[in-house]
């Protein structure tokens, strides 16, 4: 039962803690947040010591309970993963690609904005913060791209993958010895529709499709590190996308 627990433990806490310091920030936000001219960075953009401190916490976090994961590593699904990664998030980035391209402008509601259909200007950017260029910037973008490519990768698709599609079709037997990327429907059903509310709801018709491709790609491969592989690529290329077209929105 230990060793169980251990494993368990290992799978949920990382996401947890992950999700705990985006509840932080919406606090901070609240309670001590201040859009002025005159307010100190950490205030009018709490996000960017949040973040960073976020993605050093999961780091450790993971590194402690490293041997609980079976990532299965290959060259053959790792390039899998690399192409769908890139397949997944060309769904993801298509409809604000179609908002700029339908001449849309100003917010978007009802059914355009549950496609997605949106500009996505507005979220992190570390150059308001700090100015262009400096070496402020440059160290909160990468470590931006850390925490979207390295942790969100990992805490997500441990959690998704790893942990709730074996919970969710054997919660009440011995769910952690069950090998992982068995297909059902029911745990398609589950993990998909959790993985699509767990971002905003500009974000359900891209996470529904990207979402649809992990799992196949998760019970095709059967191998954990395929699915990292692919969340790491897309978020990538996500990033890359929102700091070439000012679509700081998306991440």
């Amino acid at each position: 039962m230990e060793n169980s627990d251990a494993w368990v433990r290992a799978q949920i806490v990382p996401f947890g803690v992950f999700m705990g310091f985006l509840l932080l920030l919406q606090v901070f936000s609240s309670l001590f947040g201040w859009s002025h001219p005159a307010a100190p960075w950490w205030r009018h953009w709490p996000e960017q010591w949040i973040y960073p401190l976020q993605t050093l916490v999961c780091l450790v976090l993971l590194a402690r309970w490293w041997k609980y994961y079976e990532f299965r590593w290959s060259w053959k699904w790792s390039i899998a993963g690399v192409i769908f990664g890139a397949v997944g998030i060309g769904f993801w980035l298509l409809p604000t690609v179609m908002y700029d391209r339908l001449g849309l402008t100003g917010e978007t509601t009802g059914l355009q904005k549950w496609l997605g259909l949106a500009a996505r200007t507005k979220g992190f950017n570390p150059a308001e913060a700090f100015g262009d260029g400096t070496p402020v910037f440059w160290t909160a973008l990468i470590m931006r791209f850390v925490r979207a490519v390295v942790v969100v990768a990992l805490v997500e698709e441990i959690l998704w993958r790893s942990f709730m599609m074996r919970f969710s079709v054997d919660w009440e037997g011995d769910y952690w010895k069950r090998p992982f990327g068995q297909a059902s429907w029911k745990s398609y059903a589950i993990v998909t529709g959790l993985f699509m509310v767990a971002h905003a709801p500009v974000d359900y018709a891209g996470a529904f499709v990207y979402g649809s491709l992990t799992y196949l790609l998760c019970i095709w491969s059967k191998n954990l590190g395929a699915c990292v592989i692919m969340h790491g690529v897309a978020n990538l290329l996500m990033g890359l996308f929102a700091i070439a077209y000012g679509k700081y929105g998306l991440w």
